[in-house]
């Protein structure tokens, strides 16, 4: 991993990417009635087919080191990362803003699959199961932007990072792995 302090013209100290992954393994609530910001604190970009970004919020958990969110096949992002997988996953939590760009890979694999909608049941709140095919989810709700079910399940395989703290001390750092 290349580190690349961002602040050093403010003498802020270089922040620790095991710290970032820590906070995140921590987890970060959003909804209503949490003890997040009862709104949205994950937005995803994604490539239009005319080169322009496009960017929404969605409900993304962290686990097992990487990003992991759902979509529709059919909504925008969903068509914009089935031509093309590169995206960024951004994120504000109390300590930081965090940035992460990398190539989004559609997950099928049956254990995956389940093992996510469990997450997303248990620690989220949202009543998700897996499908009848196995490797998409449903429910009986979910974002309006994520289009209707199934839901197919993407994670969010880091190719570099940066961040920028929001708390004592500070600072501002770049990561590429």
């Amino acid at each position: 991993m290349d580190t690349r302090n961002l602040a050093t013209r403010y003498d802020l100290p270089e922040m620790s990417w095991d710290a970032v992954r820590t906070r995140l393994d921590a987890g970060f609530a959003v909804g209503p009635d949490s003890d997040g910001p009862d709104r949205h604190t994950c937005w995803l970009t994604t490539t239009n087919a005319d080169g322009s970004p496009h960017v929404n919020a969605l409900g993304a958990v962290w686990g097992e080191g990487c990003f992991w969110f759902v979509t529709g096949l059919a909504t925008r992002r969903g068509r914009n990362l089935t031509r093309d997988p590169r995206c960024a996953m951004a994120v504000s939590v109390r300590e930081f803003d965090l940035v992460v760009e990398g190539v989004a890979e559609r997950v099928e694999d049956p254990e995956v699959v389940a093992r996510t909608a469990h997450r997303y049941a248990s620690e989220e709140g949202w009543p998700c199961e897996v499908d009848a095919s196995g490797v998409a989810l449903t429910a009986p709700f979910s974002a309006p932007s994520a289009g209707g079910p199934p839901w197919h399940l993407f994670r969010l395989d880091a190719r570099a990072a940066h961040a920028v703290g929001a708390v004592e001390p500070g600072g501002a750092t770049r990561w590429r792995f």
